[in-house]
């Protein structure tokens, strides 16, 4: 019996390759992504094309991540036609880069709003359908940014060190309903996100009065993101993330790591390795573990 998957910002990047090899592989997928009779026309169009051209369950859905409405009008479709997800894969995600004093307060919410608030809203609008049938499985998209830092990507490293602390503290309440989340950090990818980054407006021309060494470095900063990409030999192709994604979905219940970080890396994997011991000691210590661990099963079990 195949699956429902609904994945986020599938426009392009993650969200689009892991919508459609999710569904060559005959699930039924919602590839969502907002503005899909505006800017994103042409990206729900040919997702369209490929449904039709090769017979697979693909269906692009309207929904806008910051909009509650939106997310509550889409999340009932999926309902009305397929019932709870099992697999939802929150992707849609903005990057903002610049000094950051330079942000505006209006600018960091809405760094936010996208890449925090909007994973909230479609858990939220898909949990209860969830919690009855007792199973499921949540992908956030993180990032490497969310275990590291670096100048001039503090706006961004903030949403995504929020987000890894907002799906740690999830995993362990959902694990006693029967529902996985787990996080996904890719390291830097050739997708529209570096291409769409965001400045700051800086309406009162505060990046001016930083020392030109400051101002030299930010130039610096991106010129070697973008010497990384260009790098043939790299493992920069979205596909990694994508492979990743659909690795985890097989994998059975309990059996899933919180964190798989994909392509370079900087050393985030043998960070994420170091302290997993110790977020396993701090929920052992409160006596929490059988609370917010979902029972290993093998296949066969969880079908």
């Amino acid at each position: 019996m195949s699956r429902t998957v609904v994945v986020t910002g599938s426009s392009s990047g993650f969200g689009r390759k892991v919508s459609e090899e999710f569904a060559r592989r005959g699930e039924r997928v919602y590839a969502s992504m907002r503005d899909t009779e505006g800017k994103n026309a042409a990206a729900a169009e040919a997702l369209e094309a490929l449904a039709l051209k090769e017979r697979v369950d693909l269906r692009v859905l309207e929904l806008d991540v910051t909009s509650t409405s939106s997310v509550a009008s889409a999340a009932a479709k999926v309902l009305a036609e397929s019932g709870a997800p099992d697999v939802i894969i929150n992707n849609a995600g903005q990057l903002f880069v610049g000094f950051t004093e330079a942000f505006s307060a209006e600018e960091f919410t809405n760094q936010l709003e996208v890449n925090l608030v909007g994973v909230h809203r479609v858990i939220r609008a898909f949990l209860p359908a969830m919690r009855t049938r007792g199973c499921g499985l949540i992908v956030n998209i993180s990032s490497i940014a969310g275990r590291c830092t670096l100048p001039f990507h503090g706006v961004y490293h903030a949403s995504k060190w929020a987000l890894e602390g907002y799906s740690q503290s999830l995993r362990t309440e959902l694990a006693c309903s029967g529902i996985d989340l787990v996080v996904v950090e890719p390291g830097m990818f050739a997708t529209a996100l570096f291409a769409g980054s965001r400045t700051p407006e800086d309406c009162e021309d505060r990046v001016s009065t930083y020392p030109a060494v400051a101002r030299q470095c930010f130039e610096e900063t991106g010129a070697k993101f973008k010497a990384l990409l260009a790098d043939p030999n790299a493992p920069t192709d979205p596909m990694l993330v994508a492979n990743q994604i659909i690795a985890l979905a097989q994998a059975a219940p309990g059996t899933r790591p919180f964190r798989s970080v994909v392509g370079i890396d900087f050393g985030v994997g043998a960070l994420n390795a170091a302290t997993e011991p110790y977020d396993k000691a701090l929920l052992e210590s409160m006596g929490l573990t059988s609370f917010t661990t979902i029972p290993a099963q093998n296949e066969s079990e969880e079908t």
